[in-house]
């Protein structure tokens, strides 16, 4: 049986560069084949997404809501510890301040032999909210000499305050339109002397009982403030109580 001649290319000797080339034609892939195919990239697609660190990653509304709730509890939980904070640093300064003011009225004394008062009587030479001077302002132009001054003649600084930061609502410094000296709260600072140098003072604010010592109190000057509800005694939560016996969150400077 004769075998089928087959056709073959022979290149002429002088085509050279020109000579034909035979490429060859891939066959066409399957649709089964190509669906596979997009199928595992889309799987390895989806195990990239996967794999990504958590802050390339979006929250869920629902891991929003859960957030912003844990926060707001925590807030509300940590709010009063940080107003009692406050509180007791305010109370703290208020002590320091009073006893700058003591301090300054007893260098007075020891440098005039007398205190900065012209008054007769102790109940007559208290300054500030309760007294029969109802702002302070005059008694620490003296110590501080400045304004026109009548008792301190040296013109000795014997206390020098800070201006308040708020002159219109003036807190722990000095108001410079009256020259009072107000504590962490806004309440003018009082203040007694014993302007009848009997070695005391008469009457204790708070009266005789209640923890704020007897009456009258054997010291030449005494200061206090009204702490945070700027009221004599009333509604606080120190050891001592006002007259009528009703605690007191003010602070004073001789305790």
């Amino acid at each position: 049986m004769k075998q089928p001649k087959v056709k073959r290319w022979t290149l002429a000797p002088d085509w050279g560069a020109h000579a034909p080339r035979v490429m060859a034609i891939a066959r066409p892939r399957s649709r089964t084949f190509l669906r596979q195919n997009i199928s595992a990239r889309r799987r390895n697609q989806h195990a990239r997404a996967r794999a990504l660190p958590r802050k390339y990653r979006a929250f869920t509304l629902i891991e929003l809501l859960v957030v912003i709730t844990i926060i707001v509890i925590l807030m509300g939980l940590l709010f009063p510890a940080f107003r009692g904070v406050q509180d007791q640093a305010k109370k703290t300064q208020a002590k320091n301040d009073l006893t700058q003011i003591v301090t300054a009225v007893s260098a007075y004394y020891t440098e005039y032999g007398r205190y900065p008062t012209s008054a007769a009587t102790d109940a007559a030479a208290t300054y500030g909210p309760g007294g029969s001077t109802t702002e302070n302002g005059g008694l620490f132009n003296e110590l501080r000499a400045t304004g026109t001054l009548t008792l301190n003649t040296r013109q000795i600084v014997f206390i020098n305050p800070p201006d308040a930061k708020d002159q219109n609502t003036a807190r722990s410094g000095i108001k410079n339109s009256t020259g009072g000296y107000y504590d962490p709260w806004g309440t003018e600072y009082a203040i007694a002397l014993d302007a009848d140098y009997d070695n005391q003072i008469t009457p204790n604010p708070y009266g005789g009982s209640g923890g704020a010592g007897s009456s009258p109190i054997r010291q030449g000057a005494i200061a206090w403030s009204l702490g945070k509800d700027t009221k004599l005694g009333n509604n606080g939560d120190n050891v001592f109580k006002n007259a009528s016996g009703v605690q007191s969150d003010d602070v004073i400077s001789w305790q």
